[in-house]
């Protein structure tokens, strides 16, 4: 029987990742039935918003999607279609693998890393007051020394239940996947009371797992020089949202950029996937951008669904055409203006012939 799955094109490069993503999926032996559904900054004036009900209840019935990027302003406009399905759906663990294949240009040898974010809670929680506000001048009153007159105030929560939910969803990972270790991240030494619970939570549910997967926390900022000195030492990392957000970014660059990093955001029975990169609209319609991350991002979701042959012949055809070199995009080329490089839909084409 198909599985019967979501399909956000979503804006800018979007509509082109997602059809090469499509196309070597329906080429891998699975069977999907795709449910096209439109959603961000293109659809604004047809629906109103850029994510209309019918994406979420498509997404409710299906329990999995498949999602390209989508535009998000910067300072101004719609809040984050991203946030938005995330906390609309309870999507509350962002999982970011970040692995090298060979052929791909890095100073690294050996990078095979999966970041675990919390994706409901912390800053990305939306809980903001612009400066001047009565609410702003409400908290300010708490704490005036400490808060300027003209400050605008994020707030940043972090529960025990999320903390729990996310930590646990990592270390079952780990078990899930033979991954060894889960490193918890976070700013404990400055932030006591929100991040310092964050480490109070994970050693506590660490105690569950004590001889079969092991446990370790690292302050957020030293995490960002062992990823740089030594990647190879570190297996499941699990944070709150933002430094979730800004490191997998950093292990992304590990492994050659954020063509090369897929993603999904896991609930309690449903899951969407995408890739973490964003929509790049100045390149959108020039059949230019690598497809690697949202096919991979296509490979978890195959996984996901329990089509393992499926999705193991799609990573293998993905790691043969990145390994020979010809059929990649530019940004895959030891010369990033090689005049061989191909397109978008090319590399599907060859990463489809791959897997025949």
């Amino acid at each position: 029987m198909a599985h019967r799955v979501t399909l956000i094109p979503g804006d800018g490069t979007g509509p082109e990742l997602v059809e090469a993503a499509r196309r070597v999926i329906d080429a891998s032996g699975a069977s999907i039935e795709w449910e096209v559904q439109e959603a961000g900054a293109d659809v604004m004036e047809k629906y109103g918003t850029p994510l209309p009900d019918s994406v979420l209840d498509s997404i409710r019935r299906n329990r999995v999607a498949l999602k390209g990027p989508i535009t998000t302003p910067i300072g101004t406009g719609f809040r984050s279609v991203n946030v938005a399905l995330r906390h609309e759906l309870n999507l509350y663990a962002c999982v970011r693998p970040c692995k090298l294949y060979p052929g791909v240009r890095s100073r690294y040898d050996q990078v095979d890393l999966v970041i675990v974010r919390e994706n409901t809670e912390d800053l990305y929680a939306g809980v903001e007051f612009e400066a001047g506000s009565p609410e702003a001048q409400t908290i300010r009153s708490w704490a005036p020394a400490k808060i300027q007159e003209d400050a605008a105030i994020s707030i940043k929560p972090i529960s025990r239940t999320g903390s729990e939910r996310i930590i646990r969803y990592a270390f079952e990972y780990a078990l899930a996947n033979n991954r060894r270790k889960v490193t918890a991240v976070a700013k404990a030494n400055i932030m006591k009371y929100t991040d310092g619970l964050f480490f109070h939570v994970g050693r506590e549910v660490a105690k569950e797992y004590e001889g079969r997967v092991e446990y370790e926390e690292r302050l957020v900022d030293n995490m960002c020089m062992q990823l740089v000195l030594k990647p190879e030492a570190y297996d499941v990392l699990v944070m709150p949202n933002l430094y979730g957000d800004i490191l997998s970014d950093v292990a992304a660059g590990l492994v050659g950029g954020l063509g090369m990093a897929p993603g999904a955001n896991i609930g309690d029975g449903v899951a969407l996937f995408e890739p973490t990169h964003g929509s790049a609209p100045k390149y959108a319609g020039l059949n230019k951008v690598n497809p690697t991350a949202i096919i991979l991002s296509g490979v978890m979701m195959l996984r996901h669904l329990g089509e393992r042959e499926a999705a193991d012949r799609i990573e293998q055809a993905v790691a043969r055409v990145i390994a020979e070199g010809r059929s990649v995009t530019y940004d895959l080329k030891a010369d990033p203006n090689d005049p061989t490089a191909v397109g978008t839909s090319e590399m599907a084409d060859a990463i489809i012939a791959a897997m025949a």
